[in-house]
């Protein structure tokens, strides 16, 4: 996957929204498991480690965002 992939991955991470990013998510997780390639299971792991980066990224967001309100 070239540099443009994982330029246009980044964006489409910063504006999807949760739902969007499960969808795709499940459907990465299909592709790991119908390659045999192993450079492209390389790429979709590192996909889905993005993805669950952003559900963390997300979720720590939230929780600031809560405890700031909360004083």
């Amino acid at each position: 996957m070239n540099k443009d992939f994982w330029k246009t991955l980044y964006c489409w991470l910063e504006t999807a929204s949760l739902e969007e990013i499960t969808v795709k998510q499940q459907l990465v997780q299909h592709m790991l498991g119908e390659s045999n390639d192993l450079g492209l299971k390389t790429d979709i792991r590192r996909i889905l480690r993005l993805m669950d980066e952003e559900f963390v990224a997300r979720a720590e967001v939230a929780n600031v965002s809560r405890l700031s309100m909360a004083r």
